[in-house]
């Protein structure tokens, strides 16, 4: 019956909008209906509802007015509260009634039969107001949470003057030192030389700095020596490896589907090359966005282009066989969709509008489901990169080894012992000669036939559906009466990135600097990174937040720009050791006011590479196919399809960079997973580093630690020609970026004395100073 009535609500409310309270050849049943509301409903409205809905409602309810009946028609979170002349697909008759779930008014009896059938008398005469009645809803969105700082456009206000002005190298100091100057703090003396090298080699490369770089940098005595090592490391192809990590972490990126069957996403390893290659190229952002939004749209013929829409596949996705619920997976695609949009470029928690009125934010689900319309056409599209020549080679090759590996098979079932292991070695054999998959863009179209129809969805279950609604973007962030554009508007996704980009919008660019400022400092200015909302943390240093979103935007929306003017200021060249650390640890124990630097350490993957750089093997071949590494057996097993993990039987492809690993959504790698790696199944704003036996053990006793740590003993041995000193200098410096103390060399030769070269190089790996950059 509910079904029934949501799917007959909706064919109604299309046309609301037209529907007059009363004809005029309707004139007696007019008067009876306002009659009836003025002396039977109306005061019932007011004794049990105005209080949670109506306009001087302390607090909204659902979502839903019933002071005006306009408010009754636009309805709340469960859809329109009338329909005209229909009671019986009225909710607010089935409220009355008790129906359904439905109870108005809530925990109190049900009203009298003669008050309901008043109601539904008043409803079949075309629920009428008082003659007078013009009154239609007010804004969904108070006017404090249009004041939200977030939501106000970006205003670049110049940089404060200060006293000391001897220490402001460019404008971020200026307001850094202002808000120090307030409390008669002074910023923390300069990181010597050495730490702030390998502080900045790491957040720009991932990788730490090379003896020979080192020393190159410490022989520079020249005014721009810092500014030389800056541009070096901007424009070396690492900066776009060590980049692209932290984007893939906000859009969830992996390379599998997750879920029970976990299926491998056609050559996913493409848009991974493309956000590398983007950011090595400093790909204007306002561009990097609409690519992944609307490549298809703008660019159909650019390979690119094509692959940046992968942004859309990237989400898990549910692949039951023999699901009748088409639907439903469609609801939940869409819904993965829809969440990461609001994340990543807005930094908003639209997601938590999908069930009901954000309960935080002035998030309406009308504008969950409005924003959701732009991808209503979106589809799947896989590209096959071959002619037909090579396609039809290709299937013909494909064809015959599955042939003999189904004779294989089939021989398998009567075979027992040396016969059947024999048969296992050819059904082997045969599986690795399958030619490799053909060349795949998985990207997405538009598919304006099979659109999804999008309507506010009660609870958010599919299947529940209200009203009908067309593309528009956040309520708060645009004019009350911006009308929803139709249905099946051209070119969607592009109209909603043009809006994401434009200055009419306050959030992208903030949010994407904040995003930049985390990564230098381990904490954005906006603390949440992926919630600017009224209930999201406020700006520590909000003018210097606007002003290096207005700076960014006025540069074209590039961003090595604005790395060099952080790495490059005095704020990012404290140390970490400061004078008035004992006094600004009480009241600013997460130094939100930057009076010194905070050390951080490294991430799961630039600890492995730092141990591979270290040993000499580190791998610097870039792009292409996703590595799969040797890993536990026991593990590989608990896949749904255990012949889906293939490591490279090339050694030296295990040694590539971390960021070439494939991300595999059921088989995370074990180090990674112990140092705080995420799980790929969400937007990941911040990475946690969070500190606990497992990652002692896994760097004391690991396998991938101790290998690492026996090549490093090799090199050690190598280079140092059989000298315990020489060896142990080389080893700190390869390691921690510096020559031992005294003591540390002593007590150094002492353990070689005693010890093997891989005990000691494994020592280094497990020191604070090769896991933490100062």
């Amino acid at each position: 019956m509910r079904a029934r009535r949501a799917a007959w609500i909706a064919i109604v409310v299309g046309s609301l909008g037209s529907l007059p309270i009363a004809s005029g050849s309707d004139k007696p049943a007019e008067d009876e209906g306002v009659r009836l509301f003025r002396e039977k409903v109306e005061p019932v409205l007011a004794a049990e509802c105005y209080r949670c809905h109506s306009e001087k409602a302390t607090k909204l309810r659902a979502g839903l007015r019933l002071d005006s009946r306009a408010g009754m028609l636009k309805g709340g979170d469960t859809g329109p509260a009338i329909v005209p002349g229909k009671a019986e697909d009225s909710l607010i008759i089935q409220a009355i009634r008790h129906e359904d779930g439905l109870e108005m008014p809530p925990k109190k009896p049900r009203l009298d039969d003669s008050t309901v059938a008043a109601f539904e008398r008043w409803v079949a005469l075309g629920a009428p107001g008082p003659a007078a009645d013009t009154s239609t809803p007010s804004s969904p969105y108070p006017d404090d949470a249009r004041r939200h700082w977030a939501f106000q456009p970006v205003k670049k206000a110049a940089p404060p003057r200060v006293e000391g002005s001897a220490w402001v190298d460019n404008p971020i100091d200026g307001f850094v030192l202002a808000k120090l100057e307030e409390r008669r703090w002074t910023p923390a003396p300069d990181a010597e030389k050495r730490e702030w090298l390998r502080r900045v080699t790491f957040d720009l490369t991932g990788l730490p700095p090379s003896p020979e770089e080192i020393d190159a940098f410490l022989d520079d005595r020249s005014a721009l020596a810092y500014e030389n090592v800056v541009d070096r490391l901007l424009a070396s192809p690492r900066y776009g490896e060590r980049w692209a990590q932290h984007w893939l972490d906000v859009v969830r990126f992996a390379e599998s589907e997750g879920y029970e069957y976990d299926r491998h996403i056609p050559d996913a390893w493409r848009y991974r090359d493309y956000v590398i290659g983007s950011i090595n190229q400093d790909k204007p952002f306002d561009r990097f966005l609409t690519e992944q939004v609307a490549g298809d749209e703008v660019a159909p013929d650019d390979p690119e282009a094509r692959v940046a829409t992968m942004f859309h596949r990237l989400g898990p996705v549910r692949r039951n066989a023999g699901n009748p619920d088409i639907a439903l997976s469609r609801n939940e695609v869409l819904t993965e969709r829809t969440d990461v949009l609001g994340a990543a470029f807005l930094g908003l928690t639209v997601g938590c509008a999908r069930c009901h009125n954000h309960k935080l934010e002035p998030i309406a689900q009308k504008d969950y489901y409005r924003l959701q319309a732009f991808l209503a056409s979106t589809e799947e599209h896989n590209i096959l990169i071959a002619n037909d020549e090579e396609r039809r080679d290709w299937e013909a090759r494909t064809k015959a080894v599955k042939a003999e590996m189904d004779r294989i098979q089939r021989r398998m079932k009567k075979a027992t012992g040396a016969e059947k292991d024999r048969l296992t070695a050819e059904l082997e054999e045969a599986e690795d000669r399958l030619p490799p998959n053909l060349p795949t863009i998985a990207a997405t179209r538009n598919d304006f036939e099979h659109r999804t129809p999008i309507h506010v969805l009660r609870r958010g279950a599919w299947e529940n559906k209200g009203e009908a609604v067309g593309p528009r973007p956040i309520g708060v962030l645009v004019a009350d009466d911006l009308p929803e554009l139709p249905a099946d508007v051209p070119d969607p996704r592009t109209r909603l990135a043009r809006w994401l980009a434009s200055p009419e919008n306050p959030l992208t660019a903030r949010v994407f600097v904040n995003r930049l400022w985390q990564h230098h400092f381990g904490m954005g200015l906006v603390k949440t990174v992926n919630d600017f909302g009224t209930k999201g943390d406020r700006p520590s240093h909000p003018e210097l937040l606007d002003w290096l979103a207005a700076t960014f935007v006025e540069g074209g929306w590039r961003s090595k720009p604005i790395h060099r003017l952080i790495v490059l200021s005095h704020t990012y060249r404290q140390s970490c050791r400061s004078p008035i650390a004992a006094e600004a640890e009480r009241s600013d124990p997460e130094d939100r006011l930057l009076w010194n630097f905070r050390r951080r350490r490294l991430e799961a993957e630039e600890i492995r590479d730092a141990m591979l750089a270290a040993s000499g093997r580190l791998n610097l071949e870039s792009g292409g196919p996703s590595v799969m590494v040797p890993v536990d057996a026991d593990l590989v097993r608990l896949l749904y399809k255990p012949s889906q993990w293939k490591p490279a039987k090339d050694p030296a492809e295990h040694d590539r960079r971390s960021i070439y690993l494939i991300a595999k959504r059921n088989l995370r790698l074990p180090f990674f997973e112990t140092f705080d790696a995420p799980a790929l199944l969400s937007s990941c704003a911040r990475r946690e580093s969070s500190t606990h036996a497992p990652q002692a053990l896994e760097m004391l006793n690991g396998p991938l630690a101790n290998d690492l740590a026996a090549s490093f003993a090799r090199r050690l041995d190598h280079e140092a020609g059989g000298d315990k000193g020489r060896l142990v200098d080389r080893g700190f410096l390869l390691a921690l970026g510096r020559p031992p103390t005294a003591a540390e060399r002593e007590l150094s030769l002492t353990f070689l004395r005693e010890q093997p070269i891989e005990e000691f190089a494994l020592a280094l790996f497990n020191l604070n100073g090769f896991l933490y950059v100062p």
